[in-house]
Parts: C-alpha cells; structure tokens; sequence
C-alpha cells in the first residue's frame, strides 16, 4: 500500500513534543502536489532532489514526492556547515532543495534550479507552501517509484553518495520491503517511535515504510532520555527504533525517572547503526523484556545480519545471523579464515547493486575478487554462524606491532556508572608509533579527576588484558557523536595529531 490507500483522516505523523499533526489526507495530498511541481518543473525519473531540514512534520510529504516521481531523493544532515551542504548539493545533482527558513545559514552557496523554502523565505528561494497550493490535488497517470540515495556520515572522511538503481514498478504497487517489515515489528496501525534524526537512512526508509502499513509516525524533534520514556507513555508506542547510544542515555537516568513511565505498551523495539555494549543489551532486555530485536547493515544494504533477544541471550555480543546473504571471514588476502578466528567481514549478497556516487574507486575497495562486499568491520563467526563485530577497521590501534581494537575496552569503560561516554582512540606515542587513549564524558562532569581517571583504567584492567587498556585518560565535556549514534573519531584524534603523520585517515 502506500498513503493513499490508508483513511485520510488516520494520523500519518506526530512531532512527539507539540502534538502538532498530519494526517494521511495530508501527507497524500501534499506530497502529490510537490510530486506535480517537479514534474512541471521538468524534472525527470532519476533526476535528484535534497533535503535540509529538522524532524520537520512535513518532512514525510517531501519523501513521498520524491517516491511517487521516480526521483533520488538526498536527506542532508543539518549539523553540517554551508560548505559541507554545498558540497552534497552540487555532488549529488540536486536540481531542486527543499529545507526551511531555520536553515538559512546553511545553505549560503547552494545554488539549485528549484529552490523551495518552508516557513519563510530568503532571497533567491521559492516559498514552499506557494508553490504548492498551485498544484492540482490529482495524482499523475504516471506514478514511477523513487528511492532514497544515501550520503555516508563522513565519520573518517567525505561523505559518499551510495546509488541504487530506481525500482522498476510504480508506487501504487507493493513494495517488497513491506513484506520484510515483519521482523521490524511494523502492523497495519501501529504507533512507531523514530526518537533519531529522519537525515538518517534508517529512520527515514523505516518511517515511510510504516506509512504502508497505515501506521502512524511519531517523531522526536530530537532525542531526551527522559523524554523518550514519557512520550512511549503518552502515545501508547508500540513499535521503536533506537540506537545504543539511546538505551546508555536512558539507563544512565536517576531510577525515579527512569521507572515513573508506563512502558507496557512496548511490544517491538529494535536497534542498529553502532555496536551495542554486552552490559548495556543486557540491562536493557531485563528493563523491557525479550522485545529487542537487532540488526546489523549499513546505507550500502550489501549485507546485514538479524539477531532476536532469545537468540542474543545464547549468544551474547553477536549481531545475529546474516539475512539474504552469507558471510565470510577474510585475511587481508580473502582467504576465508576458521571459526573463531578475527578478520575481515566480507558479505556475498546476490542482487546487491549500489555503487558509490561519481566513486568508482571507492565502489572498487568495497568489492573483493569474489565479488563480495563490505562495510569495513572486522568480526568472527562462531561455530553455530553467528557473527561477532571487533571494531571498524579503521579504527584498529597499532602499538608497538600489536593490533588493539577500541571497542573491546569502550564496551568495559562505558559500563562504569562514572560514565555517561567514551571513546578510545590511538595517540601519538614515539616509542610505539601509537597508543590507545580513552576519552572520556561524565554523568557528573565535576567528578573529573587524576583519581577517578585511575579507577576507571584499573576497572578496564580488571576485565581486559592490560594490552588492551588505554594508557590514559582525558576528560571532556562531551564527545562528538552524531544524533545517529556514530562517533566522530576523526575529530578526536585530529586533536592529538595534529600536523604529525598519521597512519590513520
């Protein structure tokens, strides 16, 4: 189904905090009005558009504009400065942007043929709202379906566009990601929680895959801990999508809070985008039950792995067993490696086809001999063929010729009540060539001192192989994480870089 098909006045999308509401006569209506604008503009099936804006109400009927004409769509992080915005204008070929007049100082040096602007606007954009109220309201004869094109967070460089080809069916027309909704907990009506931000791939693709259920949307403007727990309450959300970061943030809050909000309605929550603590999966299934349901992808969708509460019980850490796919455990050299044995993930996917936008080296480092691909990550496999993430690659520490992977000590440090985040990353060293440091963010800031640096590095020291414990600690107010969770690493240790050679990029 798609918007269309669903009552009209049935509740499309909620802004969690105002109430403020759209319903899916709306969402319909609208989107087909934009979808007509482009198409009057001469825009054409696999030409692209962008998208600059909050956790915006309206942000939907842009999506399914774009859905319903056959065109790529680009969600455009907000955090970004006007440069970086420019840069994904101009490399993804957007003809038309649409964002709002609270992003004016980020789109300073974008220049598209069909600039929209909402709530206002500035000079040299269209204002939105006009531009649509001079559509017809009917739906055009021909309806080619779009698809989403995906920018990579640029977390350890530029963002990557990540291209697919455009499905070969209309929008009217099931859509085969609606029978795969099942495992994400998705039913005809559900109340589904996105607490993230809809820039990012999964939330957004989620989102309107719950609109072909007929579900409705409720959408944080951006993520609370106590928030979140108060808004399951008040919207009787059954349905929800975090990311680790999110269960950490809620865990961490005073027991009052965290216990005075009735969470019943809960029935399906799920998590993805980084990897999740072992301590922290585990409190959060004993808080909300065998309810969690984990995956492991990427914006890439060249191979992803499933794992259900009961299963993550038998196998604690492991992000499941790959889904429509199977996977291999690599030495640099693609040979397939023993179970147990740590090495490169590496996914065969039949039918995966996404290439990186204007990239064809980076398309070509995605691939091996084989014709497999990857998302970077090194893991093993058990015995029973559950895979276990070690670390991005690019994140490996080498000291001394020893390999160190952060996250096996970031998983023991964030458990520590002191700690509400921390990131471990390779420092220069003259010895060593490098040596793993934590970076560390409080619950309490002003706790912050020589000794309590000490008791965290002997809490790691307790459970890790000294090896593998940072040699220090410094502490900062707040790391800088993406509202989807990911980390940004590279600014951390351009800090301590600085304009030494690294051999880390």
């Amino acid at each position: 189904m798609y918007p269309g098909a669903h009552d009209p006045d049935r509740a499309a999308v909620v802004i969690a905090e105002s109430g403020e509401t759209v319903s899916y006569g709306e969402l319909e209506q609208r989107s087909i009005q934009l979808a007509r604008f482009w198409h009057h503009a001469g825009l054409q099936p696999g030409d692209h558009v962008a998208i600059l804006l909050g956790n915006n109400p309206r942000y939907f009927e842009v999506v399914w504009a774009a859905l319903r004409s056959g065109l790529f769509y680009t969600p455009i992080n907000r955090h970004l400065t006007s440069a970086e915005v420019a840069f994904i204008v101009e490399d993804c070929g957007a003809r038309s942007v649409v964002t709002s007049l609270a992003q004016t100082e980020r789109i300073d040096g974008v220049a598209v043929e069909f600039p929209l602007m909402m709530d206002g606007t500035t000079a040299g954009w269209t204002a939105y709202e006009a531009a649509l109220a001079a559509q017809p309201t009917e739906p055009l004869a021909d309806q080619p379906n779009g698809h989403g094109m995906f920018y990579s967070s640029g977390t350890t460089g530029r963002p990557k566009g990540i291209l697919f080809p455009l499905p070969d069916r209309q929008v009217t027309d099931d859509d085969p990601m609606v029978i795969s909704g099942g495992p994400l907990g998705l039913l005809d009506g559900c109340v589904y929680l996105l607490p993230a931000p809809l820039y990012h791939t999964s939330p957004v693709v989620t989102g309107s895959l719950c609109h072909r259920y007929g579900g409705t949307v409720v959408v944080m403007e951006r993520f609370d801990a106590a928030a979140c727990l108060d808004t399951i309450e008040r919207y009787q959300v059954d349905v929800a999508q975090f990311v680790p970061t999110m269960f950490v943030r809620m865990l961490k809050l005073p027991d009052d809070v965290r216990t005075r909000a009735d969470l019943s309605s809960l029935r399906h929550v799920s998590h993805a985008a980084a990897p999740c603590p072992v301590e922290v999966k585990r409190r959060m299934i004993d808080w909300w039950g065998p309810i969690i349901l984990e995956f492991y992808a990427g914006s890439e969708n060249v191979g992803s792995t499933m794992i259900t509460s009961e299963e993550w019980l038998a196998h604690p850490g492991s992000v499941g067993l790959p889904r429509f796919c199977t996977a291999h455990i690599c030495d640099d050299d693609f040979n397939d490696l023993a179970v147990g044995e740590i090495g490169n993930v590496w996914f065969d996917t039949p039918g995966a086809a996404m290439e990186y936008h204007r990239d064809p080296e980076k398309t070509a480092e995605n691939r091996s001999p084989q014709g497999w691909y990857t998302m970077g990550d090194v893991g093993h496999l058990d015995e029973d063929g559950y895979l276990y993430l070690t670390d991005r690659k690019s994140f490996m520490i080498i000291s001394g010729g020893v390999n160190i992977y952060p996250q096996e000590s970031e998983n023991v440090l964030i458990a520590h009540d002191a700690v509400m985040d921390v990131a471990v990353i390779g420092v220069p060293n003259d010895d060593l060539g490098e040596e793993a440091k934590a970076v560390v963010q409080l619950v309490d800031p002003d706790a912050a001192s020589d000794s309590l640096a000490a008791d965290l590095l002997a809490h790691c020291g307790e459970q890790l192989a000294r090896y593998k414990c940072p040699r220090s600690i410094d502490f900062v107010d707040e790391l800088p994480r993406l509202d989807t969770g990911k980390l940004y690493k590279r600014l951390l240790r351009d800090r301590y870089w600085g304009e030494r050679e690294s051999r880390i990029v």
